[in-house]
C-alpha cells in the first residue's frame, strides 16, 4: 500500500524496521497555529527535524523571524487565506468557528503519510481512507469542553445576544470535534491526563509520548539562590494568582514572577516588596532564572507543562498542583528520590502549606535527583517513541493488527497519592 516517492526522514540503528517503508515518501505536518514558539511548536519543530522534506500546513504563522529561522531554518509554512487578513494577529482567536473549515481546505490526499500536532483543529484535516494518520494531541480544547464556563465567564459573556453567538459556535465546534476524532489511526496524547480526556470525550484510547525536553539546554545547578520562581504565560488558567496572593502571605518568602500575558496588569496590582515581575525574557535569562531558583511554584493545570520538566533539568524542584501533566512529571515527597511537592487544592493555603512542607524537607529533595528525573523527558527518547508510532499506524494501513494503543513513554511514578 504504501507508495515511497520523493521526500526523506531522519534515521537511527535504533529505528524500528517498519520506518525503512517510510524513505522516499511524501509526509504533510498539519499544526492548528503558530502564534509564538511555545509548548506545541516545540512539538512541530521536533516533527521538522524528524522528517526534514515535510510540508508544513498551519492556519496562522505569527513566529518571529528570528525564532522561526533558529527553529525550522528556511521552512516555508503554508498558512490559510486567514493568516492575510488585515490586523489578523489581534483577533485571530476570535476566529475559532472558522478554523475548522478552513483546515479542511489544507489539501493533503496526495500525501503517504500525515502527521498532525493539535490542541483543537489540525486533526480534522481530510485524509484519505488508506493513508495513514498520526495525531499528536496537546489537549482537546480546552474552551470547547470542560472549560468552557470559566472561558465564557472571563471573557464576561454571559446569555445577551453575543454571548449565546459564541456558546452556539462552541456547540457547533463540539459536534465537528467528535465526528473527526475517529479520522486518525493513532492518538498520541502528551500525557496521561490528556490520554484521559482524549478517552472521556471521544471514546478512544491513546499512547502517551511525553513532548521533548532539551535537557541539555538547562545548565544542571545544584546551588540555588534564595528565591522561588512562578515562569509561565500569564493566562488566567495558569492560576499564578494564587501563588502571588499565597506569598504575599509569607512576606520572608521571596518569589519572582516570570512572563507576560492578558493578566499581566492585574497580577501586577497583587505585587508585595517580596514579589518581583521580570517580564518577558531572553531565553538565556529565562533559563538563569529558572536554574537558580530554590523551587518552582505552579498552581494550574497544565496538560504536561514543559517548563516544568525543564526546571527539573536545571535540577530545579517542584511545588505544583497535583493535577495534569505534573502527576507525571513530579516524583512527590514519599516516594523514592523525591523531586518535589504536590498539593491537592487550587488554593492560596493549599500552596502555602505545599511551601512549608517543601522547606521542612529540603534535604530529601536533592538537585541532582531532578536532573535525573528529567532524563525520562529528553529529545532522544521522545524520537524514539515518536517514530515507533509512526511506525504502528503505517502497519495498521498496510493491514497490520489494530492492537489497543499502549503507553511507551517510561512514566514509573504518578502522583494519585
Amino acid at each position: 500500500m504504501f507508495r515511497a516517492q520523493s521526500a526523506s526522514m531522519t534515521t537511527s540503528a535504533e529505528e524500528p524496521s517498519a520506518l525503512a517503508g517510510l524513505k522516499g515518501a511524501r509526509i504533510a505536518i498539519v499544526h492548528d497555529w503558530c502564534p509564538d514558539f511555545r509548548g506545541g511548536e516545540r512539538v512541530l519543530a521536533r516533527f521538522c527535524r524528524l522528517f526534514p522534506e515535510a510540508d508544513v500546513f498551519t492556519l496562522f504563522d505569527f513566529l518571529d523571524p528570528e525564532v522561526k529561522a533558529r527553529h525550522f531554518g528556511d521552512r516555508v509554512f503554508r498558512t490559510s487565506p486567514l493568516n492575510r487578513l488585515p490586523g489578523i494577529r489581534r483577533y485571530y482567536r476570535n476566529l475559532f468557528a472558522l478554523c475548522p473549515f478552513f483546515i479542511e481546505q489544507f489539501n493533503v490526499t496526495g500525501y503517504d503519510l500525515v502527521l498532525s500536532s493539535s490542541s483543537a483543529f489540525a486533526r480534522g484535516v481530510l485524509t484519505r481512507p488508506d493513508q495513514p494518520h498520526v495525531c499528536y494531541v496537546h489537549s482537546p480544547a480546552r474552551y470547547a469542553w470542560d472549560e468552557q464556563f470559566t472561558y465564557l465567564e472571563q471573557a464576561r459573556l454571559g446569555f445577551g445576544p453575543k454571548g449565546l453567538l459564541y456558546r452556539y459556535m462552541l456547540h457547533g465546534l463540539r459536534i465537528w470535534d467528535v465526528r473527526t476524532a475517529h479520522g486518525p489511526d493513532l492518538m498520541v496524547a502528551n500525557s496521561e491526563y490528556v490520554r484521559g480526556r482524549i478517552r472521556r470525550i471521544y471514546g478512544r484510547d491513546a499512547l502517551v509520548i511525553h513532548p521533548p525536553v532539551d535537557v541539555d539546554e538547562m545548565p544542571f545547578t545544584a546551588r540555588k539562590g534564595d528565591y522561588y520562581v512562578a515562569a509561565s504565560f500569564l493566562a488566567p488558567y495558569k492560576r499564578t494568582d494564587l501563588v502571588l496572593r499565597a506569598f504575599r502571605a509569607m512576606p520572608e518568602r521571596r518569589l519572582v514572577v516570570v512572563g507576560e500575558g492578558q493578566q499581566s496588569a492585574g497580577l501586577r496590582s497583587l505585587a508585595a516588596p517580596n514579589i518581583s515581575f521580570t517580564g518577558y525574557l531572553d531565553r538565556q535569562q529565562y533559563v538563569d532564572v529558572v536554574r537558580n531558583a530554590k523551587g518552582m511554584v505552579f498552581a494550574g493545570c497544565e496538560d504536561f507543562g514543559i517548563a516544568l520538566a525543564e526546571a527539573q533539568a536545571a535540577g530545579t524542584p517542584l511545588i505544583a498542583y497535583a493535577q495534569g501533566g505534573a502527576r507525571d512529571i513530579v516524583r512527590p515527597l514519599g516516594r523514592d528520590t523525591p523531586t518535589g511537592v504536590l498539593f491537592r487544592q487550587q488554593s492560596v493555603e493549599s500552596i502555602r502549606e505545599a511551601v512549608e512542607m517543601f522547606e521542612s524537607n529540603l534535604a530529601e529533595i536533592s538537585p541532582s535527583a531532578c536532573r535525573q528525573n528529567a532524563q525520562r523527558f529528553s529529545i532522544e527518547r521522545f524520537d524514539r517513541e515518536f517514530q515507533a508510532a509512526v511506525a504502528q499506524a503505517v502497519a495498521i494501513q498496510d493491514g497490520g493488527p489494530r492492537a489497543a494503543p499502549r503507553m511507551v513513554s517510561s512514566n514509573p511514578v504518578h502522583a494519585a497519592n
